[in-house]
């Protein structure tokens, strides 16, 4: 594994942009611009030593340099917090201009993306703007040390591209008869410099395609593609027919009644049209405005028959690296982490988002709050998650906020119908658990995977500012049990219509939840050397678990609301005493076995059940929760034929029609964070020590599963673990681990070692 740098907090953009002005231009008809210029070489092409394109734009925008673009990379700049946080990109350009010959024409293409496309979901349209705006500076240096810069400016000037429309949620329409028209005045805007920073994300970049593996007429005449695997990008193709043909592209993730299931997808069209220039070399079309989260596809008005070899899915995402991997002996297990992976490739595009294809594609902060964990052993999500981590922290700053949203960046603020749709009431009581505590516990997923200390000094304050707000909206018994909570949102025993409406208590969940967050604050202000601060936030979680003690948890172990969930917590974030922790232990798995090994956890829950149950001696009760595959289930999805985690445990029924709910996706990596718990416990790689300077090792073998084997790309190095377990009890294990580094092997039957680099079995 890899990380850009050891960066902190946002670097300012650079200097070239002194002598750009942001420029902008109207549309006419709605068709996207062509922003462009033409500049004299000071030298000769063969003396540019390099060439280096900085840019950013309110919208999305795409470079090219005589006539080659300047950056395999697209959606750019990506989406964050624009109001404070502007990403810059800088793309080296050197070969393109040198192929220009004594001048240089520089043209980018301006489209709409998150800055104001109508983003939100129902009826938000949430935009930052009216306008489309591009700020750019192309700095060529000859051989004798001589720059030159070539930077938008009122001299620019505009035509229009064959883009008619383009939006993230509805499509990409293009009608290559049209001209491009008489080049006319740009107009100069602005964008304010205070926000620009250097490119702090990874860049989001086309990583694979995909042919369809089926091509079938459904019973109403409509042509499908199956694609094999839920995926998020889009199509392209070459094709040639008569000018003025029209190509439609519908996309979804499932098939309902043998046709497309767009129902889910709500408001969004996710639609894209071609209108044919009738060239005898064809049209290629690629859309690349927008991005559509789909398995399947349906198109109409092809000229000729439609084959397998004429078109292709493009898989895009941010540039993460995968540094997990994991097999065993149960193929739904696999399928399941499969699942997981694509569910994070999918929803990892700019932000951390919820799902990827309907109306909404948000950075819902309890989801990844969840799934952090899962997130960075699956890929490399060093410097994605930082920096969304620093979104939080501006967004929660921004006024009038004083508190971590429901979603960042907050576009929902922006909403045509006035404040954030959770957000009435009390600013007192808007922070929420979960939701809220992403700000810490991210930050502490990032610490232990990558054990980065400048960054989390950077994430730091983004906590104060989480747990401050929360301070403000306890009740005078010091629990959380007021306000607007999500809580264990999406617990199976919930109406369909009321997803929050769990059989967890929320106070139980939020106090909860505040206590974990107040420890990891203070272990983080102890490391970063502020001893008042510490004292501060171990005082708080003191004060809370007593409370928490003394309101919820009885003498026997039992928990108010009695149900999966709070004992989970409870357990996972070491909330009980020695005595009190076996019956609540015992309770937990009562429970489990009363509901047949069913869950029946939500978002709260989820990620801690099956941890809570290893870690107090219930295995074989854990084995058992993940791999029963009946309604609802981890393995119920897999047994339908999902490809990525659904955002319900039943988004399909078992008839195979949509959950009748108005709110489901098939790709919402939530519900897959027990991924965590299979690299770890039933795998076995752990981190002994932030950053995997010290790593554990203590596979957990269990009912129905004989072996497994996986590999993690660590920042230390690769960690490689394969184990065999046999009918006889007995157990063979082989790791190999890093050079140079301590490794503690601990076997089933408890016999503990301790290695160092290379490779041992056991």
């Amino acid at each position: 594994m890899t990380t850009t740098d050891s960066t902190t907090a946002d670097a300012p953009a650079a200097a070239p942009f002194e002598s750009a002005t942001a420029i902008t231009a109207d549309p006419t008809d709605g068709r996207a611009p062509v922003l462009s210029t033409r500049a004299a070489l000071q030298g000769p092409a063969s003396a540019i030593a390099g060439a280096e394109l900085l840019a950013t734009a309110h919208g999305i925008y795409e470079a090219s340099l005589n006539g080659a673009r300047a950056t395999d990379s697209v959606l750019n700049p990506g989406w964050t917090v624009y109001e404070s946080r502007l990403q810059v990109q800088r793309f080296d350009v050197t070969e393109q201009a040198r192929s220009g010959g004594e001048e240089i024409e520089l043209s980018v293409l301006l489209g709409r993306g998150w800055w104001n496309g109508d983003f939100g979901f129902g009826d938000a349209a949430s935009n930052y703007g009216d306008e489309n705006a591009l700020l750019a500076a192309l700095v060529i240096t000859y051989a004798d040390g001589s720059t030159q810069t070539v930077a938008t400016d009122e001299t620019w000037t505009a035509t229009d591209s064959p883009i008619t429309f383009a939006t993230i949620y509805d499509g990409q329409h293009e009608d290559r008869t049209l001209a491009a028209g008489d080049p006319r005045p740009v107009r100069v805007t602005e964008i304010d410099r205070s926000t620009l920073i250097e490119q702090a994300s990874p860049l989001i970049t086309r990583h694979e395609t995909r042919r369809p593996e089926k091509i079938w007429t459904s019973p109403s005449g409509k042509t499908l593609l199956d694609f094999g695997q839920n995926l998020v990008g889009w199509l392209r193709f070459t094709v040639t027919g008569p000018a003025g043909t029209e190509i439609t592209l519908r996309h979804a993730e499932v098939l309902e009644h043998e046709e497309l299931g767009t129902r889910p997808l709500r408001a969004a069209k996710a639609t894209d049209q071609l209108v044919l220039s009738g060239d005898v070399d064809g049209d290629y079309f690629e859309p690349t405005f927008t991005f559509h989260g789909f398995r399947y596809a349906e198109v109409t008005g092809w000229p000729g028959e439609l084959t397998a070899e004429d078109i292709e899915a493009v898989v895009v995402h941010s540039d993460i690296p995968r540094t997990g991997w994991f097999e065993s002996s149960h193929e739904g297990v696999n399928q399941l982490i499969s699942n997981s992976i694509w569910s994070q490739r999918g929803n990892f595009l700019a932000v951390p988002t919820d799902c990827p294809q309907r109306d909404e594609r948000l950075g819902w902060t309890g989801d990844i709050a969840a799934y952090a964990a899962t997130a960075a052993y699956q890929f490399d999500v060093s410097d994605f998650l930082h920096s969304w981590l620093l979104d939080v922290q501006a967004e929660a700053s921004l006024p009038p906020l004083s508190y971590v949203p429901f979603v960042v960046p907050d576009i929902l603020k922006l909403r045509v119908g006035g404040a954030d749709p959770f957000a009435d009431g009390d600013p007192k009581e808007i922070p929420t658990a979960i939701w809220g505590d992403a700000a810490v516990w991210v930050a502490e997923a990032l610490w232990n995977a990558y054990g980065d200390l400048d960054r989390l000094r950077a994430e730091y304050p983004g906590m104060v500012l989480h747990l401050e707000s929360v301070e403000r909206a306890l009740s005078p018994t010091g629990l959380w049990d007021q306000g607007f909570q999500f809580a264990d949102w999406l617990d199976p025993d919930a109406p369909a219509d009321s997803p929050a409406d769990a059989k967890a208590d929320k106070g139980v969940v939020a106090t909860a939840c505040l206590i974990r967050s107040a420890r990891f604050a203070a272990e983080t202000a102890r490391l970063l050397g502020e001893e008042a601060d510490a004292t501060r936030w171990q005082d708080l979680a003191d004060r809370t678990l007593a409370a928490f003690t003394e309101a919820y948890v009885s003498a026997d172990g039992h928990i108010v609301s009695d149900c999966a969930t709070v004992y989970a917590l409870a357990i996972a974030f070491d909330l009980l005493d020695e005595g009190t922790r076996p019956r609540s232990a015992e309770h937990l798995a009562e429970l489990v076995r009363e509901a047949n090994y069913q869950v029946s956890t939500g978002f709260a829950g989820t990620p801690f059940v099956t941890w809570a149950l290893s870690e107090t001696g219930h295995v074989e009760d854990a084995y058992r929760l993940l791999l029963e595959d009946s309604n609802p289930s981890w393995l119920y999805p897999v047994s339908m034929g999902a490809t990525t985690i659904w955002e319900r445990w039943d988004s399909m029924l078992p008839d195979g029609s949509i959950n009748p709910g108005e709110m489901t996706s098939f790709n919402h990596y939530a519900l897959g964070a027990v991924a965590d718990w299979i690299y770890q416990v039933i795998l076995g790689i752990r981190a002994a020590e932030p950053g995997y300077r010290r790593i554990l090792i203590q596979p957990t073998p269990g009912p129905g599963i004989d072996w497994a084997k996986g590999a993690y790309d660590s920042v230390v190095g690769r960690i490689e673990v394969s184990w065999e377990s046999a009918a006889d009890g007995s157990f063979a294990l082989t790791a190999t681990i890093p050079d140079g580094i301590e490794a503690d092997v601990v076997l089933p039957d408890g016999a503990r070692h301790t290695v160092t680099g290379g490779r041992h079995s056991f």
